[in-house]
């Protein structure tokens, strides 16, 4: 294929050409505003099927974007590398690793290297064919404590079916590209915790309690969605959907009242459209 379509959404309906292809290819090694305008001025993207005029076209509501996919770098797989890794258990499934502080766990545009991936990798090659790292859980990079590790895919799938509960670590900051959106970064940021239960599975779907240990802007959409577990409607951090927003609603607050010091807890009851969504699913009877 010759061209590849750019997945847009409503985030990037009114934003600038470049910024929104920055976006969508923010993981592809090499990638940068500046390789990007150039593919612009050379006939390597079409918005409709004719040439982008200019880099500050600003997308609209159903515009086809594609991208000459000879200009798009191919990104290289991580390599091994003789890494020291802390290991507190090991077995024939699954690897505890105790991270240190300062080491980033997977590697990224700005960390392609010198990761714990890699360390992973090269400890790999003397573990049985067929076998390959896979991380049940990220850490930043200045958050120490233990990442676990699997060996094979099956037992990834069937770990991740048996954690229904965790804590998600991840520091968060705006997209220099997008200031209307929220990214999980390994450089500065805020701090961020979301602490997650799941309660019910069917179809494919979970439905999640989420408790925020701090409140970030978008802080629960952009922690599930880092996690591989965008939440149904979110077209900024997930996929478009039928479902028109993104489901997830704040169901409980407890705080202590400001003059009486009495500790109330006040809920709200799921809204119609969200029963309906969870029914559908089969989430709720």
């Amino acid at each position: 294929m010759e061209w590849r379509r750019i997945a847009l959404d409503r985030g990037d309906v009114g934003i600038r050409l470049d910024r929104v292809l920055l976006r969508h290819l923010r993981d592809q090694k090499g990638v940068s505003r500046n390789r990007i305008q150039t593919w612009i001025d050379e006939g390597g993207v079409l918005i409709n099927g004719a040439a982008a005029a200019r880099a500050a076209w600003r997308v609209q509501p159903g515009d086809d974007v594609r991208v000459r996919v000879a200009a798009i770098p191919v990104r290289s797989k991580p390599t091994p590398e003789a890494i020291p890794i802390d290991v507190l258990y090991e077995d024939d499934d699954v690897l505890a690793v105790n991270k240190p502080a300062g080491l980033v766990v997977h590697p990224s545009f700005r960390n392609m290297s010198g990761t714990l991936m890699n360390g992973l990798l090269a400890r790999a090659q003397s573990w049985p064919a067929g076998s390959a790292p896979a991380l049940l859980g990220r850490l930043d990079k200045l958050t120490s404590g233990i990442v676990l590790v699997t060996k094979r895919p099956a037992i990834y799938s069937q770990l991740q079916r048996a954690m229904p509960r965790g804590t998600i670590d991840l520091a968060l900051d705006r997209d220099p590209w997008d200031q209307r959106r929220v990214t999980v970064t390994d450089r500065g940021g805020q701090p961020s915790i979301t602490k997650y239960e799941r309660l019910v599975s069917a179809s494919g779907h979970s439905s999640l309690r989420c408790r925020l240990i701090t409140g970030r802007t978008h802080q629960i959409r952009v922690h599930l969605a880092a996690k591989g577990w965008p939440i149904v409607g979110d077209a900024t951090y997930g996929k478009p959907s039928s479902f028109p927003r993104q489901a997830l609603h704040a169901w409980k607050i407890s705080f202590k009242h400001p003059r009486s010091g009495r500790s109330l807890t006040v809920e709200a009851p799921l809204p119609d459209d969200m029963q309906s969504l969870a029914r559908a699913l089969g989430l709720l009877a």
